[in-house]
């Protein structure tokens, strides 16, 4: 358990694969980089609570900033204004990675955490898979329905629960980002908006004259597909290159059956050249959109330099709204 903080559990789940105890054994394929790792037990859900800028990308609320009326329930578990809301994806690891971030980086300055509530059913990998590096299975296309309504379910529970804005660190979920979020009158922070937002704050110069900024991507079939990380880089006006077809046969989706083998070396190398590739496309920096590559290179890494993890960019752009 966190430290000056409380744990409720509804529905307790079985977890026994993975312990808080065995994090750093099973962080092989999500490390949040340079981060100490966080005591969590896994609960279906988890409150944090604490004493304690809207951002552009958000949905606002109008009016003062308070929460309307529907979400001032004098029954919901945290009362503070700045909670943040977490709807947990279809793995749970990603989400336990993400909390750790949203933990250390909102109190590594001597502050104190930010509040926040967390939903999570790792039962909902039965009813849709992590995305596949090779195609949009068929399986995904005919329980897409079940799955909105999934995490429907779960956003209201949080708005319920005393949340005054979403984030939902997955990048699957994202495809159906709008049908999510239908009806919902908190801020509901995009991950494409956070990373779009972020790269046109850091004004990149283009590395070739005439061009635009561009920004290359690595990430499954399945993301690529959906296309919303291109829809909000190029509405910020970047140019976006990704992957072409015999990089992500022959280099990118070897790299991932080279993971689920444990040949870690082999693997590495792989995503090393894809990296290298985009770069040398004169790409400005390159989006690992995907949980099977973040954590694959070593901390040290000098490729990581050129890489950006999305999920970094949801954290701060939740840390910043609730600071403000």
């Amino acid at each position: 358990m966190f430290d000056g903080g409380m744990a409720l559990t509804f529905h307790k789940l079985n977890y026994s694969s993975v312990l808080a105890g065995n994090l750093q054994k099973n962080r092989t394929h999500y490390r949040a980089r340079s981060n100490p790792p966080v005591d969590v037990h896994f609960l279906s859900v988890l409150v944090q609570i604490d004493e304690s800028k809207n951002s552009p990308q958000s949905k606002k609320i109008s009016g003062s900033g308070t929460a309307p009326k529907r979400y001032q329930n004098p029954n919901s578990l945290l009362k503070q204004a700045n909670t943040v809301g977490i709807i947990g994806g279809v793995s749970v690891l990603p989400t336990l990675i993400f909390l750790e971030k949203l933990v250390w980086w909102s109190s590594r300055d001597g502050e104190e955490c930010i509040p926040f509530v967390v939903c999570s059913d790792p039962s909902i990998a039965r009813v849709l898979p992590s995305q596949s590096f090779t195609s949009r299975n068929a399986r995904i296309e005919s329980n897409v329905g079940v799955f909105i309504e999934n995490l429907q379910r779960k956003r209201k529970f949080l708005e319920q629960s005393g949340a005054r804005c979403l984030v939902m660190p997955c990048h699957v979920s994202h495809a159906w980002y709008d049908k999510i979020s239908e009806d919902c009158l908190l801020p509901f922070f995009h991950v494409g908006d956070c990373v779009a937002s972020e790269l046109k704050e850091a004004k990149l110069k283009p590395l070739e004259a005439g061009s635009n900024v561009r920004i290359g991507m690595l990430a499954s079939n399945s993301i690529l597909t959906a296309g919303f990380y291109q829809e909000k880089l190029q509405n910020q006006g970047f140019e976006v290159v990704l992957p072409d077809r015999a990089t992500m046969d022959h280099i990118l989706i070897p790299a991932v059956e080279a993971l689920s083998r444990r040949d870690m070396e082999g693997a590495r190398n792989l995503l090393r050249i894809a990296i290298q590739i985009l770069l040398v496309r004169a790409v400005n920096v390159v989006i690992l959109a995907s949980d099977e590559l973040q954590g694959l290179l070593p901390h040290d890494e000098p490729l990581l330099k050129k890489c950006i993890d999305p999920m970094d960019a949801l954290a701060r752009s939740a840390i910043r709204w609730a600071r403000h």
